[in-house]
């Protein structure tokens, strides 16, 4: 039995390394820094009882043991404990598709997902996918994926089971407030490419300028937009964040700039101690003296919110136009070590007047809902009245 303890305390050793350690080098901080927080660990923790279940597990279990399956189990376990909806963990296959989502590009069906009081819930669907084509919408909810119910699924494993091959089929079972009863929908994965910046001029005075995500290479594409605005001389904006998921924090900072006077705080992260730090705008406020109006509606979330609450706040006269924000208001981490990955909630965010965004959103100055019928008629009532209101400013 003395053989099988050292293999355990070596596994147990193994675990709790991987959970401390930080982006691979925290290996080299060397055993007494892995003792010491063993040691403060333990005085909240009976770490032996991972050891006792691995016991029991080794010594009763029929099968055939995949300890490095186990390993990812524990950690995810240990992630999931924290109690928060976008605190997990992510094994290297899903540390793969995570990077995916922040380059923008990958196979599926193309919508933004979370889970909202254990409930995976539909943030936005991405413009022009096959789930956008499909007709789900922001804040419906998947039951199920396929004939798996999805109150058993992290966000990540609901995530892997939509994405796949492009070709083939996957069906989701969706709910949406006011049906009767659940629907299932066939829906074709595609190769998704996330178009992030689109502008159109309308009766040539008039800038619509969407974002629809802020991913690592948002900047370049606004940049050429704002160009093309700037070019023309038009003084006249519709920001349309609508189904903008949010994305990178730093690339809805930089493009408040263009809006904002260098120095404008764009948001506060408060964070556990109650400090809050100020993200200030460092653009070069080009577009600053543009009239200006913010399209919003239920998939306008996160970093999205942020720069609608930073516009709105800073400016004077700007209106938001459309249905209440979907209120993602916490900030993640992302850290990297070497069994994959950990997304932490680390802060609150907060408006430049300090309003909570998690759970409230941002309420719109003038409320536009867009119903089924108007979007199979292919109306929007909600960029009509942006149009009339930016008409009369």
């Amino acid at each position: 039995m003395a053989k099988k303890t050292n293999k355990h305390s070596l596994i147990l050793f193994l675990f709790i390394f991987a959970t401390l350690g930080g982006a691979g080098a925290g290996f080299y901080f060397g055993m007494d820094y892995t003792r010491q927080h063993y040691n403060q660990l333990s005085q909240k923790i009976d770490l032996n009882a991972i050891l006792d279940a691995l016991n029991i597990i080794e010594e009763r279990y029929v099968g055939t043991i995949d300890y490095q399956k186990m390993l990812y189990g524990a950690i995810r376990g240990l992630v999931r404990g924290v109690g928060d909806d976008y605190t997990d963990y992510f094994d290297p296959q899903e540390a793969k598709l995570f990077q995916e989502d922040i380059s923008g590009s990958f196979e599926g069906v193309g919508i933004e997902i979370t889970m909202r009081d254990g409930q995976l819930v539909v943030v936005s669907p991405i413009e022009g996918t096959p789930a956008y084509k499909a007709g789900i919408l922001p804040k419906d909810k998947i039951l199920k994926i396929g004939d798996t119910l999805t109150n058993e699924l992290t966000l990540e494993e609901a995530a892997l089971m939509i994405r796949g091959k492009k070709g083939t089929p996957v069906k989701l079972t969706i709910y949406r407030d006011g049906w009767e009863e659940p629907k299932e929908i066939e829906i074709i994965r595609d190769r998704i490419i996330i178009p992030w910046v689109k502008l159109e001029f309308i009766d040539d005075n008039i800038a619509h300028l969407s974002i629809l995500q802020f991913t690592e290479n948002v900047n370049a594409q606004f940049k050429q937009a704002a160009q093309k605005i700037l070019n023309r001389g038009v003084k006249k904006i519709i920001l349309d964040l609508r189904n903008n998921p949010g994305g990178v924090l730093s690339k809805a900072v930089d493009i408040a700039g263009w809006f904002l006077e260098r120095g404008d705080v764009v948001v506060y992260e408060k964070l556990s101690d109650g400090t809050e730090i100020p993200y200030r705008a460092k653009g070069n406020s080009k577009l600053n003296d543009a009239k200006l109006v913010i399209l919003v509606n239920g998939g306008t979330a996160s970093a999205s919110e942020i720069l609608a609450g930073a516009l709105k706040e800073n400016k004077k006269d700007v209106k938001l136009i459309g249905e209440k924000t979907f209120g993602k208001g916490t900030v993640q981490e992302a850290v990297n070590f070497r069994e994959g990955l950990i997304k932490v909630t680390v802060a609150y965010w907060l408006t430049p007047h300090k309003k909570m965004i998690e759970k409230f959103g941002l309420q719109p100055d003038i409320e536009v809902k867009m119903t089924e019928e108007d979007f199979k008629a292919d109306r929007d009532p909600q960029l009509e009245k942006a149009i009339e209101v930016i008409k009369n400013l």
